[in-house]
């Protein structure tokens, strides 16, 4: 044993920095997954409403709607609650300064929560396609799944951001009743459970300022059902809204370390 250490070879920096990501990476996953009230929450209640709302649909366009605006249900549901939650628990509990005190670079530490909640989307997205081909009327290809699967994945960033500045804004005791009193109305709005034409008016007009809004359309247009602006405008409102939320987090963070003894 002692001689098998002794004789390995060193890993490269950039060997031994893949290794830490990929070890966070699945103490992150494997964290989320055993947190109950997480991996329920966020695989449970888009397939819940799925089974509730979505296996009735006619096959066809409105099958479609469902498994998409489910799935970005689920996307910021694991963002909100597995960044935005988590990093406010980690602060309180002095884990977080644990971790800035190790020599892992703080991106891999927020990459690996990113990625880890991204996989609990994935994971849904996966189920509903599951449910909706097999028990449902929907008809999803490969390569829709695919093009799904990756807007789920380039989306996962905005709505990281957004989970860091809300981890840095929040109590963590009342983080979640938070998250839950403005992401339920906001995924209202924003067209995940009905097509935003069917709201009112008021609700209508303001869809456009809410960032779920554009990565629905961006979800929905895998499918065809997307109407109005081209996709290249939604990618630039995400990608503003993701530098604007990153800026937001840095500057609350800088001054937070400032006012700290």
């Amino acid at each position: 044993m002692i001689e098998a250490v002794l004789t390995a070879e060193p890993r490269t920096p950039g060997a031994a920095r893949l290794h830490a990501a990929l070890k966070e990476l699945e103490y992150e996953f494997i964290r989320l997954m055993r947190t109950r009230a997480y991996s329920l929450s966020v695989l449970g209640f888009p397939l819940m409403f799925y089974l509730l709302f979505g296996l009735d649909q006619p096959s066809g366009p409105a099958a479609q709607y469902v498994i998409a605006g489910y799935s970005c249900f689920a996307l910021g549901s694991a963002c909100l609650f597995g960044i935005g939650l988590g990093i406010a628990f980690e602060r309180a509990q002095g884990w977080l300064e644990l971790k800035w005190a190790s020599p892992m670079p703080r991106l891999v530490y927020l990459a690996a929560k990113m990625a880890a909640s991204a996989a609990f989307a994935l994971i849904v997205m996966g189920m509903l396609i599951g449910l909706g081909v097999t028990a449902g009327n929907a008809h999803v290809s490969l390569t829709q799944a695919a093009e799904l699967a990756g807007i789920l994945l380039v989306g996962s960033i905005p709505f990281t951001a957004l989970g860091l500045l809300v981890a840095l804004i929040v109590p963590p005791r009342a983080a979640a009743g938070i998250i839950n009193l403005v992401y339920l109305p906001v995924s209202f709005a924003s067209g995940f459970w009905m097509p935003v034409r069917m709201l009112p008016h008021w609700l209508q007009e303001a869809a456009p300022a809410l960032p779920t809004y554009h990565l629905g359309r961006l979800a929905l247009g895998v499918f065809g059902l997307a109407s109005g602006a081209h996709a290249l405008e939604h990618w630039l409102v995400l990608a503003g809204f993701t530098v604007l939320m990153f800026a937001a987090a840095w500057i609350t963070f800088v001054r937070s370390e400032a006012k700290s003894p």
